[in-house]
């Protein structure tokens, strides 16, 4: 059997079902889910078929699930090929012809190679006529991917194989070798050594392009006829490495199985295994790198990583002594101990990066400097790496750009380096590096004041996370989305997708996510005047070993944690984490880190010498992006007004603060401007989500629910196409309702309709 390739990734949306998601899948995890939705072509009873039939392993994503069809659809699939093989023989032989032609790899050669053999296409109206396939302008229109897959299952191993070679014979273009060589490949009666060696240089050459589906095909059909077992071992680890960059992660885990390459396990198990034992593997896959340079190439080959010559990741005198693949590994070896946030190994990745002569990635000595407490050397670190997001760079420069960028409190810089870092990505043909781009970008979404759009791009790149088999980073934009929701008020749906975080988290020794969903319940807990709790879980930070917690996370939290401290009347440590926080801030001058230090100073001072401290951090927040923080500085600023009873400066700092939440769609922080507002015997301004954009009070992902409900999708087939549960649909559904104050769908329907009729007119 041949595998099943899977539909290519589509960056905006899921696959759509036609029907409800089957019963049995309701209760898998949702990447799971999201795989198994992607492995069968959205067509729900493959699906049926596939979720009963899946190991123990396969339901926990331990283990990849199955690519050959007889595996995943087998009653489908027999039904598929009982209408085939109905047809008369000229209609069927059309069929094989284009289905080799499409099916695993395109290559669009069907109607050259009917010219070629003068067939006849009017044999394709049998299959017309039975709703089978049809004629484009291309070649041919199969009804489903089933059916393609049928058409060439069903065809003798002979036909097949001159199928092929008349593809191949058409396939005469300077630029065509590829794809004929696929199909000289494929066309083989048995194992050729000449033939493996000539598919093993296609898929070279198809990396280099960045056409890497076609690359795995290439290198996976070189192995089967490759009659060396050690090079055949050779060839599996590279279509394992190109499946993985292509986004084809489930593949990629079958053949590393089969595979032999340390570095590329420490990949897999970085994206979707034990963080601490992905930083291990890829250790040592950074040793044998050095010393060996051969090894780990098919990681950066053909993506013009840090470069050892002249890419400017590699300062020393000797920049020829590190290979590529050692300095690639390092980052990503850099990546697990970041995810873990487990300072004893950052410090061990540096030791063997001075070991080995290689200068590793301003994140890890930044990081290493910044814990040891040396913040000036850390600041240095993390600026020169965060100066490389240049457009069109590499996407893991541009990625560790993005962090830096971060750490020095540059949120424009850290926008701009990771949405350039899935913009390469996706130029180059490597989506599995998208979502992780967009795991940081997250992070500048948070305070900039675009919650909603945040919020919209996370559940995007958390779909693309799951299909692409990265559940480490799916749990990462989890936690994201968990602070999105504490910032956009929706309580149950924090606490959902934060427990939901950690659990998993936790179990795989993530340090980063697990904090940063602890960090959006603490949020969650201060916008809505649960101080004594907030404080709590902002302590409990500081007690978390690795895996647990996150130094980076602790540090980022401290204004937080001093409000919170303060309201419950607990100085004592939170003056001592200012003072740490204070000298950071001092250190990288990022005018958001100093305006939030000088917002802590003023809620630790008592009275009216507070006041100065906050004129001082509103003049700061002027110069900076965090503008959520702003407006979260001039509630706290006309509190203290209030107190002191200078009511016209307060009155004008609480109305600028509850303007900026409700146009961030931050209902809990508004009320709280709200009530101080009444405190001062002031009428509230109004929420500006009135009749003119009623939608504003929908989050980007209510919207997206309430207009497919408005289109007639039930709670369950709305949680089919978003791969989310039944459950989470029915929470989003009752919070459409109470925010738009409606009790019924066919309310809804109607709400919807004037919405669209609404911005039609306006388009007009």
């Amino acid at each position: 059997m041949t595998p099943v390739n899977p539909p290519p990734l589509d960056r905006t949306s899921p696959p759509q079902l036609t029907d409800a998601w089957p019963e049995p899948a309701t209760t898998l995890p949702e990447g799971v889910r999201v795989r198994v939705l992607r492995a069968v072509y959205g067509d729900p009873r493959a699906a049926a078929e596939l979720v009963p039939r899946l190991t123990d392993r396969q339901v926990r994503g331990l283990d990849p699930l199955p690519t050959d069809p007889a595996e995943l659809a087998p009653a489908l699939l027999r039904e598929r090929r009982a209408e085939i093989r109905a047809l008369p023989d000229d209609t069927r032989l059309l069929l094989l012809l284009a289905a080799a032609d499409q099916y695993p790899v395109p290559t669009d050669a069907f109607l050259r190679a009917v010219m070629a053999a003068r067939l006849d296409t009017r044999s394709l109206d049998a299959a017309d006529a039975g709703g089978i396939a049809h004629a484009g302008a291309g070649g041919v229109v199969f009804r489903d991917a089933w059916t393609r897959i049928a058409a060439y299952e069903t065809g003798s191993p002979a036909d097949r194989r001159d199928v092929h070679r008349l593809l191949a014979r058409v396939l005469g273009g300077a630029g065509e070798t590829p794809w004929r060589s696929w199909h000289r490949g494929a066309g083989a009666p048995g194992p050729s050594g000449r033939l493996a060696a000539e598919l093993g240089a296609a898929a070279r050459k198809a990396a280099t392009a960045g056409r890497l589906p076609l690359a795995r095909a290439l290198a996976e059909r070189a192995a089967a006829l490759c009659p060396e077992p050690s090079e055949q071992t050779r060839l599996l680890t590279r279509a394992a490495g190109y499946a993985w960059r292509s986004g084809d992660g489930e593949r990629a885990r079958r053949l590393a199985a089969a595979g032999s390459e340390g570095a590329l396990s420490g990949v897999l198990a970085l994206r979707a295994g034990n963080a601490g034992e992905a930083f291990d593997a890829l250790v040592s896959a950074v040793v044998r790198a050095g010393v060996m340079p051969g090894r780990g190439w098919w990681l950066c080959r053909g993506v013009g990583w840090w470069r050892c010559r002249g890419g400017g990741a590699v300062h020393g005198p000797h920049p020829s002594s590190a290979p590529a693949p050692a300095v690639h590994l390092l980052a990503r070896a850099t990546e697990a101990a970041i995810y873990t946030g487990d300072l004893r190994r950052l410090r061990e990745a540096s030791r063997v990066a001075d070991r080995l002569g290689i200068v590793p990635p301003g994140t890890l000595g930044g990081l290493v400097a910044a814990f040891d407490g040396r913040y000036e050397d850390a600041r240095d670190l993390l600026q020169a790496a965060a100066g490389r997001c240049g457009p069109g760079g590499d996407p893991t420069v541009l990625i560790h750009a993005g962090i830096a960028a971060l750490l020095l409190g540059d949120h424009t810089r850290a926008a701009t380096a990771t949405v350039r870092a899935a913009a390469s990505a996706r130029a180059r043909g490597t989506p599995v590096t998208v979502p992780q781009a967009m795991e940081f970008r997250a992070y500048a979404d948070f305070w900039t004041g675009r919650p909603r759009a945040g919020e919209a791009a996370a559940a995007d790149a958390l779909w693309q996370a799951h299909a692409t088999g990265q559940d480490n980073g799916a749990c990462h934009l989890q936690a994201a989305l968990a602070m999105f929701s504490a910032l956009t008020g929706d309580a149950d749906l924090c606490r959902e997708r934060a427990a939901s975080a950690r659990s998993y988290a936790l179990a795989r020794g993530l340090g980063l996510p697990a904090a940063l969903a602890q960090w959006a319940l603490a949020v969650l807990d201060l916008s809505s005047g649960r101080f004594a709790a907030a404080a709590a879980r902002l302590r409990a930070l500081a007690g978390f070993g690795p895996g647990h917690g996150h130094r980076a996370v602790r540090h980022l939290a401290t204004p937080h944690y001093v409000e919170a401290a303060v309201r419950t009347g607990d100085t004592r440590v939170a003056r001592v984490a200012h003072a740490d926080y204070h000298r950071w801030a001092n250190a990288v001058r990022s005018p958001d880190d100093l305006a939030l230090s000088a917002r802590c100073r003023a809620l630790l001072t008592p009275g009216a010498e507070a006041v100065d401290h906050y004129r001082v951090s509103l003049d700061l927040h002027s110069h900076g992006t965090r503008d959520f923080e702003r407006a979260r500085t001039e509630l706290l600023f006309g509190s203290t007004l209030r107190r002191l009873r200078r009511r016209l400066e307060a009155r004008d700092r609480l109305h600028s603060a509850l303007e900026a939440f409700d146009s961030f769609g931050a209902p809990h922080c508004a009320a709280q401007a709200r009530s101080e507002l009444r405190a001062l015997g002031t009428p509230a301004t109004p929420t500006r989500t009135g009749p003119d954009n009623p939608t504003a009070r929908l989050t980007a992902q209510q919207l997206l629910v309430a207009r497919m409900a408005a289109e007639g999708a039930t709670n369950r087939e709305i949680a089919a196409r978003l791969a989310l549960s039944p459950r989470t649909i029915d929470h989003h559904l009752r919070g459409v309702f109470s925010r738009l104050g409606i009790r019924s769908r066919i309310e809804l329907v109607r709400f919807i309709a004037e919405v669209d009729e609404s911005e039609g007119g306006e388009t007009g």
